[in-house]
């Protein structure tokens, strides 16, 4: 059977310690330890594509190498721990009423599954950098890399602006509230804008380090799965400020620097086939620890309380749970590429990117939304790809030239 398998896939998720993060490596999980995992089957817009020749997932992978990438190296031992017990107690409860050859195909999957956790502060290049490092050492290539961890910069709530919001717009305050305060003129301990740095060019860097590792991958092609989200918006934006160091809205215009800097990698990749993809997640409206934070645990349930009763009221972007909240995710991870449109199926001059959606009693699903205001933003992601390669290019060059000053002391 081992034969009929595809090759272990090398999975690397940042910010995997919890969240949607979390969510995404146990639902993969899940979805590994079974032969033809759902989330790898073509999703409703699919149908709506002109497919020449049908190509199928795998039936199964020989084997799987998770990497969680973490800031914070005892919440990532935690969290690995909580996986790798879950996952045991999973398997049991699948092999008490699998068939024989499902039983073998799962035996063979968790024998060959290796979950690792390396450290990873997206705040600090030499961090990343060193990350990377690791990567290279570690694995012989990358299959993929999911991009997932993020940060905001949360200062307290617009009470006035929180009100008039949930009477003029009850959906929008539930779905993407414009009331949060953040805090501005954060810097990195490399002298750039912290929420960017941590949202967009540490992702940046790890893609440019990990690309030739990406390009030995053993798939059709690799994929870089970029993390945006549906408060993700140019209302906020300014190209001049593009890392984020003045603006009242960083979060907001991180994700959307995400949404036009993957749209122009992935156009520019088709262009000159290039075997890595990069593809746009929106985990729809989840509920993490970040605004327990904030309001304190009483207004936090009534918050989640509000996500379902927007749900049962009609609204598709409430998942609500981190680990429904990951089928966007899963699914680009494993379905075959034909079944992603690059554009809105019905719309040619609009990116596509890929939503976790949920029925009205949470039965989730993927759908497809735009990158929103794609003409008019078009060149501005072309821009900060310079500008990222740039920055890029000028760090590494000083840490090679660290690293030959300090060979040069030691042979003194």
């Amino acid at each position: 059977m081992a034969r009929s398998l595809a090759p272990s896939p090398v999975i690397i998720v940042t910010g995997a310690n919890g969240g949607v993060g979390y969510g995404i490596c146990q639902r993969l999980l899940v979805q590994l330890c079974q032969r033809n995992a759902p989330d790898a089957q073509p999703q409703a817009f699919a149908s709506e594509l002109k497919l020449e020749g049908m190509e199928s997932a795998p039936e199964g992978y020989q084997g799987l190498t998770l990497i969680m990438a973490c800031r914070n190296a005892k919440r990532a031992e935690a969290a690995c721990a909580n996986l790798l017990s879950w996952l045991e107690g999973h398997t049991k409860k699948l092999l008490k009423t699998c068939s024989k050859e499902d039983a073998e195909y799962l035996h063979n999957f968790r024998a060959h599954c290796d979950i690792q956790i390396m450290e990873l502060d997206l705040a600090s290049v030499s961090s990343t950098l060193k990350f990377a490092d690791s990567v290279r050492k570690s694995v012989p290539y990358v299959s993929h890399l999911v991009s997932n961890a993020g940060v905001a910069s949360f200062s307290g709530i617009d009470w006035l602006g929180c009100f008039k919001q949930c009477l003029c717009d009850p959906m929008g305050f539930i779905t993407s509230p414009e009331y949060y305060l953040q805090h501005t003129g954060e810097i990195s301990v490399d002298n750039l804008g912290w929420v960017w740095q941590c949202n967009v060019f540490g992702h940046f860097i790890l893609f440019r380090e990990l690309e030739d590792l990406l390009n030995k991958s053993p798939f059709d092609g690799s994929r870089v799965i970029w993390c945006s989200s549906l408060e993700a918006s140019p209302k906020f934006y300014d190209s001049e400020d593009w890392q984020l160091k003045t603006t009242e809205h960083s979060y907001e215009s991180t994700k959307y620097q995400i949404d036009i800097i993957a749209t122009n990698l992935d156009q520019l990749a088709l262009r000159n086939g290039s075997r890595t993809r990069h593809l746009i997640n929106e985990p729809g409206v989840c509920s993490t620890p970040i605004s327990r934070n904030l309001v304190g645990p009483f207004l936090d349930i009534l918050k989640v309380w509000a996500f379902y009763v927007g749900r049962l009221f009609g609204s598709p972007n409430h998942p609500i749970v981190p680990y429904k909240a990951a089928i966007s995710a899963v699914h680009l991870i494993l379905v075959p590429l034909c079944f992603l449109p690059v554009f809105l199926t019905k719309d040619s001059s609009q990116p596509a990117r890929f939503g976790a959606r949920s029925g009205r009693w949470g039965s989730e699903y993927v759908g497809l939304t735009p990158v929103k205001k794609w003409d008019s933003h078009k060149e501005e992601g072309q821009d900060l790809i310079r500008r990222c390669d740039e920055l890029y290019t000028s760090f590494k060059t000083e840490q090679q030239q660290t690293r030959e000053f300090e060979r040069a002391s030691e042979r003194m």
